[in-house]
């Protein structure tokens, strides 16, 4: 008998929470939810062995993520309506639908502070529906916020108070973290402001379909720690308290956790948020080819001989970076500057978080030879 998941965006998003189903073991098929002192050391209790003391880390960053309240305004319901209306008139026949479809949306969620002048990090999902926006800082002050851009793409966004002096979190470096390590889940889950809950990096790079369309980047951190509806938004730590991804989704076949979530990494976060800080969208750069993880079926399929990395299976886009840059079908791209790329999500997070116009050197093999290709990045709609 099939057992089914479902993986949900943890977010609390009042009804907007939404519940997709995958089978078991097979790929979710996912529907929107520094000193160098360690302050880490170890304990014994009762012979067993005892992970870290998480307490230093919790206090480095408890201070620096927040409860945001979004809210879609009366006016906003009345516009959805409408739209929805013109889209679908014979859907709205009956007037006590409409009356109760107008009624404004609202949720919650977490944030974490990126800036001391009130630059806040949360999911798109947990602000997209919203246009009032309200944030709780752990020291209970509310603020009122506003939108300063988002990226469907990544599910991102950056939301903006009016404040100085803020305790921003200090940004780690999840390319360094491994599997195995231990790290902390800081949010509000079901509104139970400022919650530690810890685990360890389960995988990383996973690759969960969450985010639907062509151009989503998909990268994600996987850990064991405990993260439920109210969690997204918030922050994943390392045990020093560093930031290293923002906590996005749960698989669960429940609607709470079950012992799979998934973070996106901060060195991602950090490229979309400047953008979105500076220009109010994610100016993100693209390769222009479609490509598969190798593994022998890619390798029969090509007729190419097997090796790992990442296989060009077409050069879609022939002004795009890549045909520019010389790369053609059948090569397998195993490095980016330097970085061994082995599955898909690792090259398009390398390359989205790539500057457009940067040139990044790709390592190929050809033929059976590999070379070193420099790479102009070029937006999508780039002539």
């Amino acid at each position: 008998m099939n057992k089914f998941w479902s993986t949900l965006l943890a977010g609390a998003a009042g009804g907007l929470m939404t519940l997709g189903a995958a089978k078991l073991l097979e790929k979710p098929q996912v529907v929107q939810i520094p000193e160098t002192t360690s302050y880490a050391r170890q304990a014994n209790y009762g012979g067993a062995p005892v992970p870290f003391d998480f307490t230093k880390a919790a206090e480095r960053s408890m201070d620096a993520v927040v409860h945001i309240k979004a809210t879609e305004s009366r006016e906003a319901a009345v516009q959805r309506q409408r739209n929805q209306r013109s889209v679908d008139p014979f859907q709205y026949f009956f007037g006590q639908r409409f009356q109760y479809e107008q009624q404004p949306r609202s949720g919650t969620g977490s944030g974490v502070i990126y800036t001391e002048d009130g630059y806040i990090l949360t999911n798109n999902h947990v602000v997209e529906f919203a246009d009032e926006f309200q944030v709780t800082l752990h020291d209970n002050r509310e603020f009122k916020a506003r939108l300063v851009g988002r990226d469907e793409s990544t599910d991102m966004a950056v939301i903006k108070i009016d404040s100085r002096d803020l305790p921003a979190i200090e940004i780690g470096n999840s390319d360094d973290v491994k599997v195995g390590e231990w790290v902390l889940a800081v949010g509000n889950p079901f509104d139970l402001t400022s919650t530690v809950t810890a685990g360890i990096i389960s995988a990383k790079a996973r690759d969960i379909d969450i985010i639907k369309g062509g151009r989503a980047i998909e990268s994600f951190i996987q850990t064991d720690a405990a993260v439920n509806p109210g969690n997204s938004g918030g922050a994943l730590v390392d045990v020093e308290g560093r930031l290293i991804g923002i906590n996005s989704a749960i698989a669960t076949p429940t609607g709470v956790f079950a012992g799979y979530s998934f973070a996106i990494p901060v060195n991602l976060v950090k490229r979309i948020a400047d953008d979105l800080i500076k220009y109010g969208t994610f100016k993100r750069a693209y390769l222009g080819v479609n490509i598969a993880t190798m593994d022998s079926n890619v390798a029969r399929e090509l007729n190419i001989e097997y090796a790992k990395g990442v296989a060009v299976v077409e050069v879609a886009d022939l002004q795009g970076s890549a045909a520019l840059a010389g790369i053609l079908q059948k090569d397998i791209i195993t490095q980016v500057n330097g970085k061994n790329v082995t599955t898909t999500s690792e090259l398009m997070e390398y390359i989205g978080r790539s500057k457009v116009g940067e040139t990044v050197d790709v390592s190929v093999i050809r033929d059976g030879k590999a070379r070193v290709i420099p790479v102009r990045l070029k937006t999508k709609s780039d002539g």
